[in-house]
């Protein structure tokens, strides 16, 4: 008989007590209105979970479960005035925080401002001690150009004063976003290993690397950040995750990906069928649809869960960090119908947030096709805000550094009208996914200051990338991603300070630094109207004009002096880089050469 019980206890079923994990999101802020919440629990065993939320008045909506049994997904309704305070969903702690003052917060950029970009992991290491554990896993190799060198919030937040000096208004930083801490061999880059230091592989979209620090630091970075009169740009990487995202093998559920990593479309690059009405919508599916690098996982912002999930994370970044604006990676690869939503919730919980799309196309018909202010073929208004002007780093490029035309450029500016508000694209030499300007093949620093000159004066928002103003040189990806000379412990020299700077490097800081402050003296150079007066195979030039203010910027690429008949009178002053004794109606131009003159 003993044995017979034994054998049958065999037969009993054990029961899993559900295990949760994550909640999703680990907190919110507190409002005077009522506020629904997508809430997502990971964990094991939760085909059973049974949903309680003890905070006072919080309503619960149904929970669906993963087929695997690892995710649960359910709707809170939060009442109006909740206190800030920790309570609990499904066992996990859940808090209401106090919410962020506006003032001096969410406000934007615009023609006024001068965007700094930086990549954290490479600028500056003010906090050795959060450079684990990627020390103790063998990541952390400067010697290395995929692997993490150690810059962080406390570093960036160091040389504030730095940037403040060369006049940046606005700083724009890589994803914070937590990223694998192992080296990934499935995650390749043109046949090398790498980290996830640059932020855009996303493996937890509610936490920040460690590396950089924590959301208080980068709360702290921040407010110092606004103390100094600079506003933060956070990226953010809707369209995909990193390849060791938890999702990728097990997502909340299946329609949040397209595909699987055994099964999935690769992006197909034809971006020209997105803004073409003619183009079959089988067409741009594959361009919507696609893995990017056939690597990370596309997500699909057609699931109307995956989409409040991915609005609901934006908007939490900015009431938590109190950042101004957010520029968002690869913005054509996901559908119009999300990005018009997306936009909508932000701008209504934060009316001056600025967004801005990246769209590296060099045709101004696609990128202009995003930008907010009007509806596409399609019916659409992404209510995007500003898109970068990459048609005209493309031009900018070869008119500066291969001497090329300039009247390419008043041919590019003269699609401005396909633009809702030209004025307000970001304008840019380079930036972390193009070689540098100085890493181009027979540039010199004179073409930089040439550039840098036109740049300041042009319509748009200006953008350097961190290393530009010394002229840091640097091929393709990584080497385009050096350190900062002097951000790190044990450099020979800091280029943060003019000791440390050649002579050449202190010729373009200051020449950045003399054009910040003439733009940021000049209404018309920063909201003027632009018109092209001159346009030749040799020369371009333009003036900004806002009442009775004028400037004349002259771009001559020529290798010999010149003299051009303006058809235009006034006196003119000259302020920048000019050549002679300009008249009214003569002026004599250097080869080679960029110059900027106040008309009287």
């Amino acid at each position: 008989m003993r044995r017979v019980l034994l054998s049958l206890a065999f037969l009993v079923p054990v029961v899993h007590a559900a295990s949760p994990s994550k909640i999703e999101p680990p907190d919110w802020f507190a409002s005077p209105n009522r506020q629904q919440l997508l809430m997502l629990v990971s964990g094991a065993g939760l085909a059973d979970l049974k949903v309680q939320c003890d905070g006072p008045g919080f309503l619960t909506g149904a929970v669906q479960i993963s087929p695997t049994g690892t995710h649960a997904l359910f709707d809170l309704t939060i009442p109006p005035n909740t206190k800030p305070g920790t309570y609990h969903c499904a066992g996990l702690p859940f808090a209401i925080v106090p919410a962020l003052p506006p003032q001096g917060r969410f406000q934007g950029f615009s023609t006024d401002d001068i965007i700094y970009l930086v990549m954290p992991d490479r600028f500056s290491n003010g906090d050795p001690a959060n450079d684990d554990p990627a020390i103790s896993r063998g990541l952390f190799n400067r010697a290395n150009r995929r692997f993490y060198h150690g810059g962080d919030f406390a570093g960036i937040r160091q040389r504030l004063p730095y940037l403040k000096q060369l006049g940046i208004t606005a700083l724009w930083l890589t994803p914070v976003y937590d990223n694998l801490n192992r080296l990934d061999p499935t995650d390749q880059f043109r046949g090398e290993k790498m980290t996830g230091y640059h932020g855009y592989h996303a493996t937890d979209y509610y936490a920040v690397e460690e590396h950089f620090g924590t959301l208080a630091e980068y709360r702290a970075l921040v407010d110092a950040a606004h103390a100094a009169g600079i506003k933060v740009i956070q990226d953010q990487v809707a369209n995909h995750i990193g390849n060791q995202h938890p999702w990728v093998d097990d997502p909340p559920r299946p329609s949040w990906l397209h595909g699987s990593r055994a099964n999935h479309p690769t992006l197909n690059f034809q971006t020209w069928a997105l803004p073409d009405p003619n183009a079959a919508p089988e067409l741009r599916k594959s361009v919507l649809d696609g893995w990017f690098a056939g690597r990370l996982a596309d997500l699909n912002q057609d699931d109307p869960q995956m989409a409040r999930y991915l609005i609901q994370n934006a908007v939490w970044w900015i009431a938590r960090s109190g950042a101004d604006a957010i520029r968002q990676d690869t913005f054509q690869y996901a559908p119009r119908p999300f990005w018009r939503d997306w936009n909508a919730a932000l701008h209504a919980q934060f009316p001056r947030l600025t967004t801005l799309g990246e769209v590296l196309e060099a045709d101004p018909y696609q990128t202009s096709f995003f930008q907010g202010g009007r509806k596409g073929f399609d019916g659409i208004d992404t209510g995007l805000d500003s898109v970068f002007d990459f048609p005209l780093y493309f031009t900018a490029r070869d008119v500066f550094i291969r001497h090329k035309a300039p009247l390419a450029l008043a041919k590019l500016f003269a699609h401005d009208a396909l633009y809702p508000n030209p004025r307000n694209l970001v304008t840019l030499l380079g930036l972390h996914d193009t070689a540098r300007f100085m890493g181009e093949p027979g540039v010199t620093s004179a073409d930089l200051l040439n550039a840098f000159t036109f740049l300041f004066t042009a319509r748009g928002v200006p953008m350097i990338y961190y290393g530009d103003e010394i002229g840091m040189p640097g091929g393709d990806d990584p080497e385009n991603r050096r350190d900062f000379p002097g951000g790190f412990p044990g450099d020979p020299r800091n280029a943060f300070e003019a000791g440390g700077r050649t002579a050449e490097e202190n010729r373009l800081f200051d020449r950045v630094k003399q054009l910040a402050a003439l733009r940021a003296s000049s209404k018309a150079l920063r909201q003027g109207v632009q018109s092209t007066l001159f346009a030749s195979d040799t020369t371009f030039a333009f003036t900004r004009t806002l009442e009775h203010e004028q400037w004349l910027i002259v771009v001559h690429t020529g290798a010999n002096p010149e003299t051009i008949a303006l058809p235009r009178g006034g006196e003119l002053k000259c302020e920048i880089g000019c050549s002679g004794n300009a008249t009214a109606s003569r002026l004599p131009l250097a080869p080679n050469s960029t110059a900027v003159y106040r008309v009287q």
